[in-house]
């Protein structure tokens, strides 16, 4: 197995609120899109809607993945002003969230 060098993701699992519509989640997966641009050390973002017949999502909707060069890079953009804005909006429409980092690892076969 190899660890990928120099890459980390960032990935946050989240379950909107009723309450939130849908047009307004939109503009949120805009703004946090954006963070790209705002955000130096953040190098790519993905994000998807669950799609799954397992039903193993526990109630999570949502996933975002970013991509980083370095676990440094992640502490730069937790702290980053214009994260921590953004966050301040994002987080009061999340009913449940988790966030996880991790290295990628390659298998060979």
């Amino acid at each position: 197995m190899e660890e990928a060098k120099g890459l980390v993701k960032h990935v946050l699992l989240a379950k909107f609120k009723d309450s939130t519509p849908p047009d307004q989640i939109e503009e949120l997966i805009k703004g946090y899109a954006n963070l790209v641009n705002l955000v130096p050390p953040m190098k790519a973002f993905h994000w998807g809607k669950d799609v799954s017949i397992e039903n193993m999502h526990q109630g999570f909707t949502h996933v975002f993945e970013s991509t980083f060069e370095s676990v440094e890079g992640i502490a730069e953009y937790v702290s980053h002003p214009a994260h921590v804005e953004f966050a301040n909006l994002f987080l009061p429409h999340l009913e449940k969230v988790i966030v996880f980092d991790y290295k990628p690892i390659t298998v060979h076969l």
